[in-house]
């Protein structure tokens, strides 16, 4: 690669993490892509489905293929003091790596830009909003493949387990499908030395988080993957003190339809059924669905090098 464009690269992505974008406000990132885009020679449209950016390419032909990459941010506080190039917005932090997609997008889109050698139409598509957004498809139903007909799109996600330098494929599925979920307990408050007296909703949802992880491992055949992770928990705010409530909040991800029907067919009976015997009110269930993330499985050996990141948070 050329050292110019390499530096380019580093301090396009420095800047980027320095100033992430939250989901469905990433207005300032899709201002930076299409400013490097125009100063590429590349054709810019602004505002696809929000803050979505496409870029395109044209060198003759009637092939046209898309490339695509995210550029949201997640609620996330950094905690590395000593990283220069540091999140510079409180709260927020590009823990993903969308700050690396959206710089690797931009360098494929400096290369093919320089390169005479191919012929057809490239369209470089930055998405907003892919953290539970719905960015693709705000993109879609605003015209994405109609205005931008490509025959096929291609993306990718950057995976900091993989040597630096390394490209995993797959021979089949590699992005789960998903979906969030909350499960909320309804008690009776009252002072923790008096237990006898409330309807203590903590115990529900003890219970219930256990319940959950027996989810996959004795309703989902062994052969098909899945996973449920109860990531919050959130009940009462004093020591000494039963709450009134508590809430569960997880994320489920899985690789068939049948295996997603199994998990959220499971969810509601295993809230409610634990609430039953422990004097608590449960309700709950999926959100809605979503992309996710699934670990490479095979690996090949390429030139160049990739990010490796000591701040990737969960997608």
């Amino acid at each position: 690669m050329d050292q110019a464009l390499a530096q380019n690269l580093t301090a396009w992505r420095r800047h980027l993490h320095a100033h992430p974008g939250l989901t469905l406000n990433e207005g300032a990132t899709a201002a930076f892509v299409a400013a490097r885009l125009r100063e590429m020679g590349v054709e810019v449209t602004e505002g696809v489905g929000g803050h979505g950016v496409v870029g395109t390419i044209r060198r003759g032909g009637n092939r046209s293929v898309g490339l695509r990459g995210d550029m949201d941010a997640l609620p996330i506080q950094e905690l590395n003091p000593d990283l220069p190039h540091r999140s510079t917005i409180p709260g927020v932090m590009h823990a993903c790596g969308h700050d690396g997609h959206t710089t690797a997008l931009l360098g494929a889109a400096a290369l093919l830009a320089a390169d005479k050698g191919w012929a057809g139409t490239v369209q470089l598509i930055f998405q907003p909003a892919e953290e539970g957004g719905g960015g693709a498809r705000a993109m879609i139903a605003d015209g994405l493949f109609s205005r931008f007909p490509m025959e096929r799109i291609f993306g990718w996600h950057n995976w900091p387990g993989l040597e630096a330098g390394t490209v995993a494929v797959h021979e089949r599925a590699v992005m789960a499908a998903g979906a969030r979920f909350e499960i909320a307990f309804e008690g009776h408050a009252g002072h923790a030395a008096l237990p006898h007296l409330t309807r203590d909703p903590m115990l529900g949802a003890g219970h219930c988080i256990v319940a959950l992880q027996s989810i996959v491992a004795r309703n989902v055949d062994p052969m098909q993957a899945g996973v449920v992770s109860v990531t919050v928990a959130e009940a009462g705010s004093a020591q000494n003190q039963i709450a009134n409530r508590a809430v569960l909040r997880g994320t489920a991800r899985w690789l068939s339809d049948e295996t997603g029907a199994a998990i959220e067919a499971e969810h509601a009976p295993g809230g409610r059924g634990h609430c039953r015997g422990l004097r608590a009110a449960g309700r709950g269930g999926v959100q809605g669905r979503r992309p996710g993330h699934r670990q490479p499985s095979s690996r090949a050996r390429t030139g160049g090098s990739s990010s490796r990141r000591r701040d990737r948070g969960a997608a």
